[in-house]
Formats: structure tokens, C-alpha cells, sequence
């Protein structure tokens, strides 16, 4: 869950407050400077009363919706984003439903947007970013999400993906994200479960891709173990310097790393909270 950040210039990457970046073999030569700093914002009461308003607001949106959606993608495309898959998964999911009321209008704005619980849904392009570089190449059958928030990736996920599993610690968020599946006829299509993170789902591993949304001095050793060989883990790794390392399980005990983005990221917390 992140802050709004600035969007992301083209080709040989960009300076920012982070210094400058540029992409690996998987990349296009973007900076993203995406933060998953905590702020302050309504309780899940309020976030489920925007949720049940979701009618209205798309009355307010009118047809706009779909074509601010359109416009998101086109955006997404320009800022290297090539997957079809991931591209027309974003274009049928209404992100302007996973938003408080007030900031409906905003939901299709490349930006991130508070959700609830001092977290945020991410911006459009870090989601596309994310899901693009653990599919690459391949059509993983099942994927694991670490922190499903709003259940706003999850529900992306689910548009393409066989088998969906998310894992929230915070149990409002937790409340929210079924909320939104269930609105939208999707929680049938992703297991969402209540629990710590940093553990995984060890009884529904092996999993062909596992994306994790908070960063962690190191990536849990637990979260590796639960890849399928050949399977790829994409996850924001530091502390005040964080960057997004992709990893790809190549044997049995032996992992390929790789470092792509700077990015900001709350910190990956054991546990749960209730």
C-alpha cells in the first residue's frame, strides 16, 4: 500500500530522489519512485460504506469510467507496459470500486491512494509493473500475493489466473478485501486468508509466482522454500533504501536474483493484527 508518487519518465530511466535508475533485462528503463508509506485514513466502516455507495458514484462517474480506465491503460502501454494479459486484466477491473467515496474520481489518476489503516492501494503502473515481471514469458497456474490490501491485485490477478491466493495481517483490511471481491462476484476466484505474511500459505505451496507488498531487510526464507521450482517472486527489499528484487527458483536450493527498481515500501511485519 503506497503514497502517490511521480510518474515515470521513458527509455534510459530517470533521476529522482532515489538517484537515478534503470532496468534490468526485464525492464524499460523506468524509475519508479512508488512509496508504501503509512498514512492516516478512514476506518473499514467508512471504506465499506464507499463500497455499498458504488452505484452512485458510478452514476457520478457516468460513462467516464470506462473511458478513464481506457486512458489508464493507454498511459500504462506508453510507460512500457506490454502485457495484453495484465493490460485488458486492469481495463475489466473498476478500480474506482476499491476507493473511498471521496476519492473515487481520482481512482484512474496514476497515483496511490489511501484505502484505510494507515495503508494505501498501489498506483496503477507499480500493480501492471509487479504482476508484468512474474509473468513474463509464462502464464503462472497459481500465484500468491503477500498483502492483499483492498483485494484490488487480487481481483487484476484473478482476470487471468487459475488459481489466486492472497494473505492479509491486518484483519480490517482483511474485511475489506472480501467485501470488494464478493461486490464484484470475484471472491470464488481468489482464497483469500487472514494470517501472517512473512510465513505464506506452506499448505497450499508450491505456488509459480508469489508477489509481496512490503519490504523486508531480506525476503523471507519461507516465501523462497514456497516456490515452485522455476517459479518467480517479485518483492521491494531494504530499508530506507529499498529496491524491488525479482527472484527466480532455478533448483532445488538455489534461487537467481536480480535487482530492478528503487522503491518505498512499509515495512514487511510479522504476525498479525487484529
Amino acid at each position: 500500500m503506497r503514497k502517490p508518487v511521480t510518474r515515470f519518465p521513458f527509455a534510459a530511466g530517470t533521476t529522482n530522489r532515489f538517484g537515478r535508475s534503470s532496468l534490468g533485462s526485464l525492464g524499460h528503463g523506468f524509475s519508479a519512485t512508488n512509496s508504501n508509506t503509512r498514512i492516516t485514513f478512514p476506518t473499514l466502516a467508512a471504506a465499506q460504506a464507499a463500497v455499498v455507495s458504488a452505484p452512485v458514484r458510478a452514476g457520478n462517474l457516468g460513462l467516464n469510467s470506462d473511458r478513464l480506465r481506457d486512458q489508464m491503460i493507454q498511459r500504462l502501454r506508453n510507460q512500457g507496459i506490454q502485457d495484453d494479459r495484465v493490460l485488458d486484466a486492469m481495463m475489466a477491473v473498476p478500480r474506482h470500486v476499491f476507493m473511498d467515496e471521496g476519492l473515487a474520481s481520482r481512482a484512474y489518476e496514476d497515483a496511490a491512494l489511501p484505502i484505510g489503516h494507515g495503508q494505501t492501494i498501489s498506483q496503477p503502473w507499480v500493480v501492471a509493473r509487479m504482476i508484468s515481471v512474474v509473468c513474463e514469458n509464462r502464464t503462472p497456474a497459481k500465484v500468491l500475493e503477500v498483502g492483499a490490501g483492498c483485494g484490488y491485485q487480487s481481483a487484476v490477478l484473478a482476470q487471468f489466473i487459475k488459481e489466486v491466493h492472497a494473505i492479509e495481517r491486518i484483519r480490517g483490511l482483511y474485511e475489506l478485501a472480501r467485501y470488494h471481491l464478493r461486490s464484484l462476484k470475484l471472491i470464488s476466484r481468489v482464497r483469500l486468508s487472514f494470517g501472517d505474511g512473512m510465513l505464506g500459505l506452506p499448505g497450499v505451496a508450491p505456488f509459480d509466482a508469489i508477489i509481496v507488498a512490503a519490504a523486508g531487510i531480506k525476503i523471507p526464507q519461507a516465501l523462497l522454500e514456497q516456490l515452485a521450482l522455476g517459479g518467480r517472486l517479485i518483492a521491494p527489499e531494504g530499508t530506507s533504501a529499498q529496491r524491488l528484487i525479482l527472484i527466480e527458483r532455478i533448483g532445488v536450493a538455489t534461487w537467481h536474483r536480480e535487482e530492478l527498481e528503487s522503491v518505498r515500501f512499509v515495512p514487511l511485519r510479522a504476525g498479525i493484527q487484529s
